[in-house]
């Protein structure tokens, strides 16, 4: 069995570049403090706007400066901490309020599943960033504000998924041979179905995790998510506009940043999804 596992590991379709990457993101989220070259928040009007040093530039600066002479390199690792940050605890709590809210609603059906997915189908449709502009106006752009905004929208995705699953296995065997031999329903929900869903449940949050930075980026862009002068790289990309033909580094370089991270981590998803699923192993 082990063997199997490691063969699937280093087949052809282990993606050994998006997973660098993905490690590299969080180890910078980890000891960003220990791998900025320079205060991300400090000011220096004499090195403004200098190239990266691929473009002429100096290697005290590798990626450049901005328009108030700060390191680009050290707020885009900085970045990092705060778009991981976003969503992690994003998905800790949309993910555990969906997973418990589609629990109930696949087992117990009726009017409880009703409520439930007429609810979560409302948040879906509702606009994270209308809600995320209307927070903003009402109470100020933060950290909070769109933990907020991403768990509302992420929680419905968590309870259709978790409840299609919980449908899916609460007609087969083992768990009506369980009911039959008197299992309550909590010790049947998490002894023979939640196990169950567990891959499919890590699945998502990895693929989430994509999701979720490219929201908080946008959102930090149009000014209603993180304010400054915490970097981030939505608020990068934004900073840079003006500048876009001068300087372009400004925006291009947070710009790249989030591409990369969020392509590894969906080829990541994917790559955990044909793994974990026993249908997809094979083909």
């Amino acid at each position: 069995m082990a063997t199997m596992a490691l063969r699937r590991l280093t087949s052809d379709r282990f993606p050994v570049i998006p997973l660098l990457m993905v490690a590299a993101t969080v180890l910078a989220a980890v000891f960003a403090d220990y791998l900025v070259l320079h205060d991300p928040l400090a000011i220096n009007p004499g090195a403004r706007l200098l190239p990266p040093v691929f473009a002429g530039g100096s290697w005290d600066y590798p990626l450049g400066t901005d328009r108030l002479g700060r390191d680009i390199f050290s707020r885009i690792i900085l970045g990092a901490q705060v778009s991981l940050g976003v969503a992690v605890t994003t998905i800790m709590l949309g993910g555990f309020v969906g997973t418990l809210l589609g629990l109930v609603a696949g087992y117990r059906g009726g009017w409880i599943d009703a409520l439930i997915m007429r609810s979560a189908d409302g948040f879906l449709a509702f606009p994270s960033i209308l809600l995320a502009l209307v927070l903003a106006v009402t109470v100020g752009p933060s950290f909070m504000v769109v933990v907020v905004v991403l768990a509302l929208v992420l929680w419905a995705r968590f309870a259709r998924l978790v409840r299609g699953e919980v449908l899916s296995i609460k007609g087969r065997d083992y768990v009506l041979l369980a009911r039959v031999a008197g299992a309550g329903g909590l010790y049947i929900v998490l002894r023979h179905i939640l196990p169950n869903i567990l891959n499919t449940l890590v699945v998502l949050c990895t693929l989430q995790v994509g999701w979720a930075i490219i929201v908080e980026a946008s959102l930090t862009f149009l000014g209603a998510g993180v304010p400054p002068p915490t970097p981030t790289w939505g608020g990068m990309v934004a900073e840079g506009l003006d500048y876009i033909e001068s300087a372009w580094w400004i925006s291009v370089m947070p710009g790249v940043a989030i591409l990369f991270v969020v392509f590894s981590y969906n080829l990541v998803g994917d790559w955990l999804r044909d793994i974990l699923d026993p249908q997809l192993r094979n083909i």
